[in-house]
């Protein structure tokens, strides 16, 4: 890997743990607060259901956890197995894929 390709993985990783951080906040806060209130489950998803804002929310936590994790194991592979090359990129890609994929359709049952 080339030291720029290597430079935009570490930004890519910095710039999506802000955003997780932010995003694990918000979610947090949210719950808390719905909770406190007396909400139940089905009440909270009856609320959230067709609302695009909270949809355009969780679709940007999945998009930063498909980002954050997969960058993050690249060196656990690499120092833990020796996994290096080509292969790890290609698996590395799929996961972030797989990672897209499944957090967004969990995003669209739950607010679809």
């Amino acid at each position: 890997m080339s030291a720029r390709h290597e430079t935009l993985l570490w930004v890519a990783q910095r710039a999506s743990a802000a955003l997780l951080a932010l995003c694990v906040v918000v979610h947090l806060a949210t719950m808390i607060y719905a909770i406190q209130g007396g909400l139940t489950a089905a009440e909270i998803l009856g609320r959230t259901r067709g609302n695009p804002g909270w949809l355009a929310f969780y679709s940007l936590f999945v998009a930063a956890i498909a980002v954050h994790a997969p960058i993050g194991l690249r060196p656990v592979l690499g120092e833990w197995l020796r996994w290096r090359g080509m292969s790890r990129e290609v698996f590395l890609v799929a996961l972030a894929l797989a990672l897209a994929v499944l957090g967004m359709r969990a995003v669209l049952g739950m607010f679809g």
